[in-house]
């Protein structure tokens, strides 16, 4: 097996993180819609309810294309990741009912989604892992 040089394992981390944060994030919402139904957010207003729901679709598809190495799912996991927190320090503010480590924890997400967005958006640009050795030059 060949080493990666810094940069592509650098890039390797980031890709999976985003992948694991995503995967979190389907993992809650399926677990909430197998557990209650789809009254499962039902003590919420329905547009959070919708998007909540919407959430076990757009995860896992955030997911499969961070990867594949696709650069729409850098877009996809960007508008979802900012779609998501509005969402939830919303509910969090207003309604109540989410835990503050859960809106904090789901921030800092995006805090690193946002960190390392353009550095996976210049390495999925290249056609291999390998070749990711110049992201520290582009960057």
């Amino acid at each position: 097996m060949i080493a990666l040089p810094a940069s592509a394992r650098a890039l390797r981390v980031f890709q999976v993180i985003w992948v694991i944060g995503f995967l979190v994030g389907t993992t809650t919402h399926t677990a909430d819609l197998i557990v209650g139904g789809l009254n499962a957010y039902s003590a919420f207003p329905l547009g959070v309810r919708l998007f909540w729901v919407t959430l076990t679709i757009l995860d896992p598809a955030t997911a499969a294309l961070i990867i594949f190495r696709r650069r729409s799912g850098i877009v996809l996991g960007i508008a979802v990741i900012i779609a998501d927190i509005a969402v939830n320090w919303t509910v969090f503010a207003t309604v109540g009912g989410l835990s503050s480590f859960g809106v904090i924890s789901q921030s800092l997400f995006a805090v690193f989604i946002f960190v390392t967005a353009r550095s996976l958006w210049i390495g999925f640009g290249q056609s291999s892992p390998r070749e990711c050795t110049n992201l520290n030059r582009e960057a």
